[in-house]
């Protein structure tokens, strides 16, 4: 089903967070230092949802210590969760961090805290949580696609342009395509061949993240040089963003503001980072390629029902010729 964009949750700042319980603060932190094994991305999104939770229980639950908070207390903190219409998998990822702190203190520190000798997963009051969208998906075509490379390159953005071309080739995700290096242009291609495969990068994962290498093809490693001549300065990673002298690789934010403020204005429809992957698989789908050879070496997944996921193809034509 179709919901309405969401409002948007503000970001419990430090400040904020230190009107939380000191004891309720405590638990969170033991938590997180347990999950060192996590990847940054992980342990930022996790230690946002349990603040984002905590500091609820400061604001409508008079601050309560964990041990303390019941079914009824999560079942109200998840009416007002929905008040902001978030995506099913945006309250799925809330449910499931506060959770899997919850399996941590009965597995873990109730046998040593008395307060917590009668603790349960009070998560458990939340069911199933039916899936929703605020929009569908339809992925970039290679139509769209070459009006974007088109349109970047007239306006000289080529950072622009070897993003896209990149994310829209090579199907990596922007945490991945940042840790390219500008090392790479300079690979040889083998006899026959049409691509490198890159450097180890890492993918979503626990201990860091799963070590995959995509494949770079010619059209990726064009653009890619393109912006490495045009940049002016020399650095190990080929999306960097230079602002006031200094160089950094290019930020979440620098991405997310490309593809609102930027592509989807070239397009004239919505556009976000993460219907790149999704359209560089759906093209290669479509093109005839077989969904285990993309599954493997394209989109870096252990299954194709993964991958499958990310198939975006009309099926209307199908669909129709059932009978």
């Amino acid at each position: 089903m179709l919901r309405d964009r969401a409002k948007g949750i503000d970001n419990v700042t430090d400040a904020m967070w230190e009107q939380v319980c000191e004891h309720n603060r405590e638990m969170v932190q033991e938590y997180l230092d347990s999950n060192k094994h996590l990847s940054k991305q992980s342990i930022k999104q996790y230690t946002s949802a349990l603040r984002i939770f905590f500091y609820y229980i400061c604001t409508h639950l008079k601050n309560k210590p964990l041990y303390e908070v019941k079914k009824r207390d999560f079942i109200k903190y998840f009416s007002w969760l929905q008040e902001y219409n978030l995506s099913s998998s945006s309250l799925k990822f809330k449910k499931s961090s506060v959770s899997s702190l919850c399996n941590f203190i009965e597995n873990i520190i109730a046998e040593d805290e008395e307060d917590y000798k009668n603790f349960r997963n009070f998560t458990t009051a939340i069911k199933d949580i039916p899936s929703n969208k605020v929009y569908s998906k339809v992925p970039i075509t290679e139509v769209e696609y070459n009006i974007l490379i088109e349109e970047l390159l007239k306006r000289k953005n080529y950072l622009a342009c070897a993003w896209v071309a990149t994310s829209w080739n090579v199907g990596s995700r922007r945490n991945e395509t940042v840790q390219f290096k500008a090392e790479i242009p300079d690979y040889n291609i083998k006899e026959g061949k049409n691509y490198v495969d890159s450097h180890i990068v890492y993918a979503k994962g626990r201990s860091g993240g799963k070590p995959v290498n995509y494949m770079i093809n010619k059209e990726a490693l064009k653009y890619m040089k393109l912006w490495i001549e045009k940049r002016g300065y020399n650095h190990e990673y080929i999306f960097t963003t230079k602002y006031k002298g200094e160089i950094n690789v290019a930020s979440e934010g620098w991405s997310d503001d490309l593809c609102k403020n930027i592509l989807s204005k070239i397009l004239d429809r919505r556009i976000n980072v993460h219907l790149f992957k999704s359209s560089c698989i759906t093209n290669l789908l479509e093109k005839g390629v077989d969904i285990k050879t993309v599954s493997k070496y394209v989109a870096q997944h252990e299954s194709t029902e993964t991958t499958a996921i990310y198939d975006l193809r009309d099926d209307t034509e199908a669909k129709d010729n059932i009978f």
